[in-house]
């Protein structure tokens, strides 16, 4: 605590730093200004009940930072970004073009936020008719002519554009990752909500379950550091070459193997997958057909959030993305490449295809671990129902990890630039 304290009291010390963080903190209030600006038409009572009956859209609105309870400008959020952004680094493992693109440095990571940009305008407009068509089966808005639905996509998608330029402006003239300062602002701003309902509503001895709740929150909350920050440490050693009169190589180093390499882009992917029968089943049950209904009905019943199926699924979808996703963020053919184009080794194994296959079979295993964190964190607001009585649980271990994850990372930039910015002070000095 007092490094931290100590960290923010440096930060506001230095000029540069200190702009940067009133600069995001500005972000951050024009964010919850327009998050409770509604779209024209929705019935908010309407809307309001339909979430008091449905756990899973709590908890999508959790994620959205209230904007969908509001239904505000930007209730489809960040989702058609991170998305695309998703698509888009799929493509890049197919075609060689933008392979060759995400490699050029700076002018190529432009070429490819530029492509994100504009694949999210289609993804949000989507959505937005997605979004149409569920309120209007559930009688929360009225049957539009088509100049207003055609208005309400505008003004949807317009809505989750703004939010990509506001999380953009964060990241070239703020602190950290501007889209995942916006999704970890929207979740702190849901937190006093979900605390007060949590506190409220629990049953018997409030007390006792209030502190089961904080010493479990507490638990998590280590995890998830110590799991951040928990790295298998390959040796690599590097070879001496001679150029000239000079000697190059000979020193040791090591390649840090992450055990969380996916973070919680796998939680993403997979609640996107798992909510999908929810909502297709709230969808049907407005339909006067009785087998749609039935149909819907059951669907229900069979993902409900505190089901054993709907739980079972989710587990098994997060381990899948966790090794789909780190296998396209790292790939051991490629390290093995650049560690014998500079000489190095790993003392041991033979350079080239052996490393790439130890660096893989490394990798499996610490992967299994990870996934498996990241199953038991998803399924986290389930397993802490059952411990603890209280059914308002909306934010569980991956809303947790995603403050957690953005707060660690937020740190250890605001060190990089004061680090930076004290050798700057240093050479201007020697100058």
């Amino acid at each position: 605590m007092e490094n931290i304290l100590g960290l923010f009291k440096s930060a506001s010390q230095s000029p540069d730093v200190r702009r940067k963080i009133l600069f995001t903190a500005g972000i951050f209030l024009i964010f919850r200004i327009f998050a409770h600006i509604p779209v024209a038409g929705v019935n908010l009572a309407n809307l309001k009940a339909l979430f008091s009956q449905y756990q899973f859209l709590g908890l999508l609105d959790v994620f959205s930072g209230g904007t969908l309870a509001n239904f505000s400008v930007m209730a489809l959020g960040l989702n058609p970004y991170i998305n695309a952004s998703i698509i888009l680094q799929l493509l890049t493992m197919v075609f060689p073009k933008l392979e060759e693109l995400s490699k050029e440095g700076e002018s190529g990571r432009q070429k490819i936020t530029q492509y994100t940009r504009m694949l999210t305008v289609p993804f949000a407009a989507l959505q937005a008719v997605g979004m149409y068509a569920l309120l209007r089966s559930t009688g929360i808005i009225s049957t539009l002519p088509p100049i207003d639905i055609i208005s309400f996509i505008a003004t949807m998608t317009a809505g989750t554009m703004f939010l990509v330029w506001l999380g953009e402006l964060i990241t070239e003239r703020g602190i950290g990752n501007g889209i995942s300062i916006l999704i970890f602002a929207g979740i702190v701003g849901r937190l006093p909500v979900v605390i007060g309902q949590t506190v409220t509503t629990a049953t018997s001895d409030k007390t006792f379950q209030t502190l089961i709740f904080l010493a479990m929150g507490l638990m998590v909350i280590a995890a998830i550091v110590f799991m951040n920050e928990a790295t298998r440490k390959i040796p690599v050693f590097y070879a001496k070459r001679v150029r000239g009169n000079k000697i190059y190589g000979g020193q040791s180093t090591h390649l840090p193997l992450r055990l969380n390499q996916a973070g919680v882009i796998p939680i993403i992917f997979a609640v996107s997958l798992v909510l999908l029968p929810s909502l297709l089943a709230n969808y049907f049950a407005a339909s006067k057909n009785p087998a749609l209904q039935n149909f819907a009905f059951a669907m229900n019943n069979w993902f409900s959030p505190d089901g054993m199926l709907y739980n079972s699924m989710y587990f098994i979808l997060v381990i899948g993305f966790t090794y789909f996703y780190t296998a396209v963020i790292f790939n051991p053919k490629k390290i093995a490449e650049e560690i014998q184009k500079y000489g190095g080794f790993i003392p041991g194994v033979r350079p080239g295809k052996p490393t790439a296959s130890y660096l893989n079979y490394i990798l499996t295993r610490i992967t299994l671990v990870g996934a498996l964190f990241l199953g038991l964190i998803a399924i986290f607001p389930s397993i802490a129902k059952e411990l603890t009585g209280i059914q308002t649980l909306l934010i569980g271990g991956t809303g947790v990890l995603i403050v957690v994850s953005v707060v660690l990372e937020t740190i250890r930039n605001i060190e990089a630039q004061l680090v930076t910015k004290s050798y700057d002070t240093f050479i201007d000095r020697n100058l």
